[in-house]
């Protein structure tokens, strides 16, 4: 078991007494040849010493050689830089302002829709799911606390999909001062402005929130984008009340702890200091621990290994319960673009337990074996456990289960799978949470993003780039006639 010790600063707010994310591959290491881990320890710490050295040579300015390009190491100190901004410039900083921002949200609009496609939004959508009620808009905004409803759309061309949410936000318009319940505020999020998907949603939901909230669209309407572009100079343009930037040498996939991901999770009432306490500790703990003990390099030297001596490059990410589904969408994106170049890298594959044993479980169990499966584990429940109750009905047979709670079947068929995949000489690997919250989560993006950075130096692929996207994008405009 691999534990990451986290820095007691950081913990003083909140309210876990053991927020640590550890990692237990003991199954899959019955599987390797012995000492097969340690063989890697030198070109691991090699690698990571790499991943840090990009960190200097991109703050530092000086010239990128050509291997090492492009080069998108700033999301690794971006978190202890915002803490430290924070702690420097107080109500100035970065994480004041952005708190400021959506608590002006909230207060303007119970509805908020987030545009984005790939990074711009799936790691919004990942701590949406993980960290909100899956029946979130159905409550009330009292229930809500006033934080706003929370609608996706620019990720994909669904013109129905989006006629529908159009069309609801239409219903609930309600103009005038006082008519907060009836409003929609829109986080436009994209580096370029260019990529056709989000602008052409930006600009129907940029229309809508002109048409039906007059003169308030300075004020409903926050882009975030980059330095330049489309989408800056249209938001220059427009005069938008706040303006937020996505941060040179930090790309998309890597982006979810900058304003893309940070603006809509405060606006939507999630603690982001904690959030990026956690991402800080991590980077911390991947910085110092050493080999036997580091989260990071135990998780990539499990996942090569079996890809390079089993030709296992298929990689399942099995979240258990259905809040971490989003957060392996997220990951899917990560490892796909950053390391699925040159005619390689593992294939990424997201599966819900129990519900995929009834699909994919088949395949898992007897299928090919080229598949790794790490078990993403949620730690105990948010809310009071629920209890099979006793009936004077028993034909189901369930009465020998009174009393027993939920999360305790949930372990019996975690166990259960995996000792029938250990039968059967299938390897699996448990991630665990200890519980799910915005402290975790930070720890849970940053080490999957440094874990996937380590393994691209390891292999020599640079995990920073996506030129094989852009091909889409050309053919797509040209079929269009537009430039």
């Amino acid at each position: 078991m691999f534990r990451c010790p986290l820095p007691r600063k950081s913990l003083k707010a909140l309210p876990m007494t053991d927020s640590v994310i550890s990692y237990h591959p003991d199954a899959a290491l019955r599987l390797l040849r012995p000492g097969r881990l340690a063989g890697l320890q030198d070109a691991l710490e090699a690698a990571r010493d790499a991943t840090l050295n990009d960190v200097e040579l991109w703050q530092s300015g000086e010239s990128v050689p050509p291997e090492r390009q492009p080069l998108d190491a700033g999301f690794i100190q971006w978190p202890e830089e915002l803490l430290a901004d924070l702690q420097a410039n107080r109500g100035e900083s970065l994480i004041a302002r952005l708190e400021t921002t959506g608590s002006r949200l909230r207060q303007l609009a119970d509805s908020l829709v987030v545009l984005g496609i790939g990074g711009s939004y799936m790691g919004m959508r990942a701590m949406f799911e993980a960290l909100r009620p899956a029946c979130w808009n159905e409550l009330s905004r009292s229930e809500r606390d006033s934080a706003p409803r929370l609608y996706f759309d620019g990720w994909n061309v669904d013109s129905d999909r989006q006629h529908e949410l159009l069309s609801l936000l239409e219903r609930r318009a309600v103009a005038g001062p006082d008519a907060a319940a009836g409003r929609t505020a829109i986080i436009s999020i994209s580096k370029s402005g260019g990529t056709l998907e989000p602008a052409v949603a930006f600009r129907a939901f940029r229309d809508f929130v002109e048409r039906r909230f007059p003169g308030m669209d300075r004020d409903l309407i926050v882009p975030v984008t980059g330095e330049s572009g489309r989408l800056r100079s249209l938001a220059e343009a427009a005069g938008y009340r706040d303006v937020y930037s996505i941060p040179d040498g930090i790309g998309g996939r890597f982006s979810v702890l900058t304003a893309v991901g940070l603006l809509p999770a405060v606006t939507a009432g999630l603690n982001i200091r904690a959030l990026l306490q956690g991402a800080a500790a991590l980077t911390d703990h991947f910085r110092r621990a050493p080999f036997e003990q580091n989260v990071v390099l135990q998780f990539v030297a499990v996942c090569h290994a079996f890809e390079a001596d089993h030709g296992m490059n298929c990689r399942v990410l099995s979240t258990w319960g259905s809040r971490l589904e989003a957060v392996g969408l997220w990951y899917d994106q990560l490892l796909s673009e950053s390391l699925g170049k040159h005619e390689r890298g593992a294939t990424p594959l997201t599966v819900v337990n129990t519900r995929d044993l009834h699909s994919r479980g088949q395949q898992h169990q007897e299928g090919r074996r080229d598949k790794l499966i790490t078990n993403l584990l949620p730690g105990p429940p948010v809310l009071a456990p629920l209890t099979v109750a006793a009936h004077r009905l028993d034909q189901d047979r369930l009465n020998q289960l009174a009393g027993t709670t939920l999360p305790r079947i949930l372990e019996a068929a975690i166990s259960g799978t995996n000792q029938a995949y250990a039968d059967a000489g299938r390897p699996t690997a448990d991630l665990l949470l200890p519980g799910l919250s915005e402290h975790s989560l930070g720890q849970l993006f940053q080490m999957l993003m440094l874990a996937t950075v380590v393994e691209g130096r390891l292999v020599g692929t640079n995990p920073y780039g996506q030129p094989g996207v852009e091909a889409y994008k050309k053919n797509m405009q040209a079929n269009l006639g537009i430039q």
